[in-house]
């Protein structure tokens, strides 16, 4: 299994991850939480080394060991995390791997009722319990026109990579399940995380 990273993309990583408590004890954990629109949709976060599973797998990337639950790593084989300017800057998984019927989609779900209610129900069937894995969670406040307002709580408070949970899981779940929804917008206060990488004002 091999996963890589653009240079650029890893001095992204090394930077937000300076800003959290005891950097040099943080990985970057990888994982395939579900599909969306015959792509896969991930979960990126960072993972303390004492939180390691054996069966995980570990790989050094330029100072940045990341790690792969088992589960998805025939998945993200070959794949290339990279920064897209587009985004903002943020962080991006170039796959070459496509989903397959075993990986579960939103596709399955049946979704009913406003476009809030079948948002809230991509959230509690498929975004919480993806991200619940790092004590994280997301709360849908509300839907104005054709934005999704959300905060993240629990470990994805002032998390340094909550805003690529946020793009390459939550946004693409969302708006690949509800196609009126066209940006979701985190409202979470992450100076108030209890490693903030938000300073303050």
């Amino acid at each position: 299994m091999t996963i890589s990273i653009t240079d650029d993309a890893r001095a992204r990583v090394l930077e937000v991850r300076g800003r959290e408590h005891d950097p040099q004890g943080l990985t970057l954990w990888v994982e395939v939480v579900g599909t969306a629109a015959n792509a896969y949709t991930y979960d990126m976060a960072f993972l303390r080394r004492d939180e390691i599973d054996p069966t995980d797998l570990v790989t050094e990337a330029g100072g940045i060991a990341i790690v792969i639950p088992q589960t998805s790593a025939a998945y993200l084989d070959g794949a290339t995390i990279a920064l897209d300017g587009q985004l903002g800057g943020g962080l991006v998984i170039d796959n070459p791997n496509t989903p397959s019927p075993d990986i579960p989609g939103l596709e399955e779900a049946v979704l009913e009722g406003t476009v809030e209610q079948r948002v809230r129900q991509v959230v509690d069937l498929y975004v919480n319990p993806a991200i619940a894995a790092h004590r994280g969670s997301c709360e849908v406040v509300g839907v104005e026109s054709d934005a999704v307002l959300v905060r993240l709580g629990g470990g994805c408070t002032g998390c340094g990579m909550a805003a690529v949970t946020l793009r390459q899981g939550i946004e693409a779940a969302i708006r690949s399940s509800v196609p009126e929804i066209a940006r979701v917008v985190d409202v979470t206060d992450h100076a108030s995380g209890t490693n903030p990488f938000y300073a303050a004002t």
